[in-house]
């Protein structure tokens, strides 16, 4: 029997993925286990696999968004009418839809004044020929998107996916043939004067006339951290703590380390070490804010975040507290690897309890992180530079490093924040104190 397989959730965050290719095509032998297409998440590029046996039948985008639950493929026997079980699916999918559609429409007619036989003339009137015949055209999503950028006409040309159905490719093709036809995009209907509210002015254009500028289409993972970090920056009052810490016994204890250790520490690992044995110590910081209580976790998993092409990633090192230096190099390096090649899974990604942001390596010296959700805080860490400090009561050269913890006030006040950083502190200037 034709099964129907739909968008999965491939995070806790995902809410719709985007098609980036196919590795199988329609009449194509499965087995449980072959890899179906490529899908970009919000997170990552993963690959979504088939649980079925048989045959594909239909695809039904070939390229571009799908939201979750979306229906993606049919597979089933050989030479199957799957027609049936498609249908079917698309019936549950719009079955609720349909009966609140009903209940709004009524609701909306009874409001709404008439409207006369001209007037649907008119309206129709004003929409544009290509657009009316686009949406009648068979195409994928980014293929009408990109044709409607483009003032293209779909119905002039040929699509090579299934049933001739119009794919991304077939409009590039199209639009780099020399003298390729093309319409200009039809504007936005003008408002009716009436219902234009204030004093009318003239319009702006930013820059000047002739200025170049290219729009990049929003990823799956920066719709994700706009919406997340927007929420996190509005919603949870910050505030930041600043501390400057000596490093030069840190150095001097990273070299003698790393003379001896299977793996090359970095300052950043001594970072992450110190803490999380702080964290230990300081619960409070180690916490969430969940609206009508705050949960303050046993478990303490330090997220590293991680800047990747299409914005920033944070894996997640579980137990950190318990694990020796070595072992955070290692797991930072392998994950901060498969983040830039967009190949974390979301496990990987989840249960953080507390977050260290780093941009010492980009001399840096000195910055604010917004909060990562669900943490209560998040650390920022600057570059290190010498700087005259006064040492025994004589003027001598420091290694400064300055931390900043940004933290949700509703959760931590700023006493806890403070000592907070007062121990990592102690611990970076006394490295020792991390074998205690």
């Amino acid at each position: 029997m034709a099964e129907v397989i739909r968008m999965p959730r491939m995070s806790d965050t995902m809410e719709e993925g985007v098609i980036v290719g196919w590795l199988k095509k329609v009449g194509d032998s499965l087995e449980p286990g072959d890899v179906l297409a490529e899908v970009e998440t919000d997170k990552a590029t993963m690959e979504l696999e088939s649980f079925q046996e048989g045959v594909l039948l239909y695809i039904g985008v070939e390229e571009g968004p799908v939201p979750v639950n979306g229906i993606l493929a049919v597979i089933g026997e050989e030479g199957e009418d799957y027609k049936e079980a498609l249908a079917a699916a698309g019936n549950e999918d719009t079955g609720a839809e349909s009966k609140e559609a009903s209940s709004e429409k009524k609701e909306s007619d009874s409001k709404e004044t008439p409207k006369t036989a001209t007037s649907e003339v008119a309206v129709a009137a004003e929409q544009p020929a290509a657009a009316n015949n686009n949406s009648r055209v068979k195409a994928s999503p980014l293929a009408k998107k990109i044709a409607q950028d483009s003032g293209l006409d779909l119905a002039t040309i040929n699509g090579s996916g299934d049933n001739g159905r119009i794919v991304k490719k077939d409009v590039e093709a199209y639009l780099n043939q020399p003298n390729a036809p093309t319409s200009a995009p039809a504007a936005p209907a003008a408002k009716p004067v009436e219902e234009a509210k204030g004093p009318i002015v003239a319009p702006f254009t930013f820059g000047g006339s002739g200025q170049e500028a290219e729009d990049v289409p929003v990823s799956q993972m920066r719709k994700v951290i706009a919406r997340r970090l927007g929420e996190s920056k509005f919603s949870a009052p910050h505030f930041y703590l600043t501390i400057e810490v000596e490093m030069s016994k840190a150095m001097a204890t990273r070299k003698q380390l790393n003379e001896i250790a299977p793996t090359r520490i970095s300052y950043n690992d001594l970072v992450v070490k110190s803490c999380a044995v702080a964290l230990r110590q300081h619960p409070a910081i180690n916490s969430s804010w969940l609206g009508d209580k705050i949960r303050i976790n046993k478990e303490i998993n330090v997220g590293v975040a991680v800047a990747v092409p299409d914005g920033l990633l944070v894996p997640v090192i579980r137990h950190a507290d318990m694990k020796s230096l070595s072992q955070i190099n290692v797991e930072v390096k392998e994950l901060a690897g498969k983040a830039k090649e967009k190949r974390l899974q979301p496990d990987q990604m989840q249960g953080n309890t507390f977050t260290i942001s780093n941009l010492g390596m980009f001399d840096i010296d000195e910055f604010t992180a917004i909060i990562n959700p669900p943490d209560a805080c998040i650390m920022a860490v600057g570059s290190i530079a010498e700087k005259p400090i006064v040492k025994d009561g004589e003027l001598a050269v420091g290694n400064i490093m300055k931390l900043t913890l940004s933290c949700d006030h509703r959760v931590v006040d700023g006493a806890s924040g403070a000592r907070f950083l007062q121990t990592v502190k102690s611990m970076l200037e006394d490295p020792i104190r991390l074998l205690v």
